[in-house]
């Protein structure tokens, strides 16, 4: 496993899976064509249906097999399938604990129907009874915290509702969008999934690695990573992508940049951008509490402490 360890590799993910056959990944996170006509560089997404189904069974079944016995799996998967994917998952002996709806915060535009603005993430796990979730990596504050001033309210913060509506489609004029990809999914999405899913030191497979946002985001919160793609051009894309992101995060900075990316997460987690957050005195409290449970209470954050946390954040914004 040690020479796929921390690449994209340039294959079919059947065939590679296939070859391996012994369980590795922590942390499987799959965003497979949804056979509805994108325009990919090798791959044709318009597949007789039967086909389509077919195909998504046996690489379902050959991700199942190199997960782990505590491992999670997590598949995106637009409507026209997901019901499919659900049957094949409980045909292969999944668990499913969530499904999850990601709602976009603009939709694709349509002439004689609503239109589109989600897609389905379904959240498996080989085990009922031992898996890793870490709670404390995705709670937020809830409302009784941020609108009601309620004694009541759980000072740790609540868990994220199963409608996922802060993480925005990577639209073409945003820095994150690659620009060679037909459809990039968010840095944010995926660091909530492998935060709440992996430890570090963890691997996390992404069998359609595609632009490279599941290895990038891992390697951001210290896993490993092993992507799978048949594009070469994908593929030498996203190796370079990951390249750029190891040179801007050298072992000096690595302590610091990890308390920057928690704080940035945060903040989208919470649907708030900084400087809402830092120009109220309430909102700060609250966001410093929250903060510390993200870090495990390894120790108090003071008002100042957030501002200061927010500036770092702005300064590495890039």
């Amino acid at each position: 496993m040690q020479k796929y360890l921390d690449k994209i590799i340039c294959g079919d993910c059947i065939e590679v899976l296939g070859e391996i056959g012994e369980p590795f990944a922590d942390l499987i996170f799959a965003d497979p064509p949804f056979n509805i006509g994108y325009k990919y560089d090798k791959y044709d997404d318009n597949q007789k249906k039967e086909n389509y189904i077919a195909w998504t069974k046996e690489w379902m079944s050959v991700c199942r097999k190199v997960l782990k016995p505590h491992g999670s799996f997590y598949i995106a998967i637009g409507d026209d399938y997901a019901a499919n994917v659900r049957v094949i998952a409980d045909e292969l002996g999944l668990v499913m604990r969530n499904w999850i709806i990601w709602h976009y915060t603009f939709g694709q535009q349509t002439n004689d129907k609503f239109a589109r603005s989600h897609t389905h993430i379904f959240y498996f796990v080989n085990d009922r009874s031992n898996f890793t979730f870490n709670d404390y990596a995705v709670r937020v504050p809830s409302d009784r915290q941020l609108l009601y001033n309620d004694k009541r309210a759980n000072p740790a913060g609540k868990m994220p509702d199963d409608v996922w509506n802060t993480y925005s489609r990577v639209c073409g004029t945003f820095k994150e969008r690659t620009g060679w990809h037909p459809c990039q999914m968010p840095e944010s999405l995926l660091k909530r999934i492998i935060s709440a899913s992996s430890n570090p030191g963890d691997c996390v497979l992404d069998p359609f690695s595609g632009s490279g946002t599941t290895a990038a985001a891992a390697y951001q919160l210290s896993r490993h990573y092993i992507g799978i793609e048949i594009s070469e051009q994908y593929v030498e894309n996203s190796t370079r992508r990951l390249d750029e992101l190891k040179n801007k995060k050298n072992d000096g900075q690595k302590s610091a940049l990890n308390e920057i990316e928690e704080f940035k997460r945060l903040s989208i987690d919470m649907g708030k951008p900084l400087n809402e957050i830092t120009e109220n005195k309430n909102l700060i409290k609250i966001f410093a509490n929250q903060f510390a449970v993200r870090m495990k209470n390894e120790k108090k954050y003071s008002e100042q402490d957030i501002l200061m946390l927010s500036s770092k954040c702005r300064n590495f914004r890039d």
